[in-house]
């Protein structure tokens, strides 16, 4: 059986060349940034992940256009549906960034969790290879395209990988004080139904996240004011809407 057994060595590897990286650029500064949301629901890609309330901490740790982080979301409700994410990206002027992220969801009885295990047949990671051109002022379009390359991706009826994937097109403008997102994403991957698969995100190919998201700040005292953001997504292919409301710590 094939074992990701190299991925532990290639993190090591590349958080030392990160941190070594300092000493070559003096005119960058090595940043740490702890931070949470709370969202009422935790919706991803057009998927509601928990039906619940959720906390969602984060830690990155950045220097230059280098980024190393954490990211994790924990239901609240019995379910008790829980996500632990590290990923590692490189952003080029602001403009394109290159993503890889190990999507992990521990079981919440801590009775099979087994993060350290790679086999490749029966991981419970799902590695992700991202590609991003973040818009400009001039130009505030996004567009962004991911694919699944190893781990616990769907699979084909010879149980190999679907190398499932996701795209998504957003547009980013303001009124007043208030930024306002649209987006609509989807996947291209299509599943052989005749076969009895079915896909990452769904069924068949199609589109699986539309919607809008507003934020602003509300100013709560003269020196501290609280992010706020309410997102209105549907899915199509699901046939499900969801408003969910998000506070920025």
């Amino acid at each position: 059986m094939r074992q990701f057994t190299y991925l532990p060595f290639v993190l090591t590897v590349s958080l030392a060349l990160f941190l070594s990286a300092q000493s070559l650029m003096g005119q960058n500064k090595l940043t740490l940034n702890p931070g949470a949301d709370l969202v009422s629901r935790y919706i991803w890609r057009g998927a509601d992940f928990g039906n619940s309330p959720a906390i969602q901490p984060a830690l990155e740790l950045s220097y230059g256009g280098f980024a190393f982080g954490a990211w994790g979301s924990y239901a609240t409700n019995d379910a008790n549906f829980q996500e632990a994410d590290l990923y590692a990206s490189y952003t080029f002027k602001d403009v394109f960034t290159i993503m890889v992220t190990d999507y992990f969801f521990p079981d919440g009885t801590a009775s099979s969790n087994n993060y350290f295990h790679y086999n490749y047949d029966n991981t419970g990671h799902v590695f992700e290879g991202a590609i991003s051109f973040n818009g400009t002022e001039s130009i505030p379009i996004s567009l962004m395209v991911a694919t699944n390359f190893a781990g616990a991706d769907a699979r084909t009826a010879d149980n190999a990988l679907q190398y499932s994937s996701y795209f998504e097109l957003g547009y980013s403008t303001s009124i007043h004080e208030t930024a306002l997102d649209i987006f609509i994403g989807g996947t291209p991957t299509k599943p052989d139904s005749e076969k009895g698969e079915s896909g990452y995100y769904g069924p068949h190919e199609g589109i699986i996240n539309v919607g809008v998201k507003a934020e602003k700040e509300v100013q709560i005292s003269e020196k501290f004011a609280l992010p706020v953001n309410v997102s209105v997504i549907t899915n199509p292919q699901q046939q499900n809407i969801f408003f969910v409301l998000g506070i920025s710590l």
